[in-house]
């Protein structure tokens, strides 16, 4: 095969420091936008970004020549800087170390791309914590059965 071709989807989930409800509503579309733009620039398309005050969603393509944890990292530093640089906050910006990050098949995309879009809403009854561990929970159910 002369070309390389590759469609992995990621969802990667990560928290501000100390989940700190730092997101406010006039950092959120400049921040959404600025990762946007991180993302296209390591040829990582962006589907979606979306989240609550203290944690963050992003659905992505990744680019066979990045590894996941290279484009969180990238997004992760980039965006701390960014925010530090802008009169957005009146206290330093960090994000929490580590992440969360869920391979998606190309079949259940758009599924993903709902569920972080409604983000507001679906937090209005579960909490970030409870949250994750409903994702953690699903991900070891899918692989106890067989992946159905």
């Amino acid at each position: 095969m002369s070309h390389s071709f590759s469609t992995i989807w990621i969802h990667a989930v990560w928290a501000t420091k100390n989940r700190e409800p730092i997101l406010n509503s006039q950092l959120e579309k400049p921040l959404y936008s600025f990762l946007f733009s991180e993302l296209k620039k390591m040829n990582c398309p962006g589907r979606i970004i979306n989240g609550m005050p203290d944690h963050i969603h992003v659905l992505f393509l990744l680019s066979p020549q990045m590894s996941v944890s290279e484009v969180i990292k990238q997004l992760k530093g980039a965006s701390s800087h960014w925010v530090n640089q802008q009169d957005f906050l009146s206290e330093k910006f960090a994000w929490q170390t580590g992440f969360a990050a869920y391979s998606v098949s190309e079949s259940i995309t758009e599924k993903v791309h709902e569920y972080i879009k409604n983000q507001k809403t679906h937090h209005q009854g579960i909490s970030f914590d409870q949250e994750y561990e409903e994702l953690i929970r699903k991900i070891k159910d899918t692989k106890l059965s067989g992946g159905t």
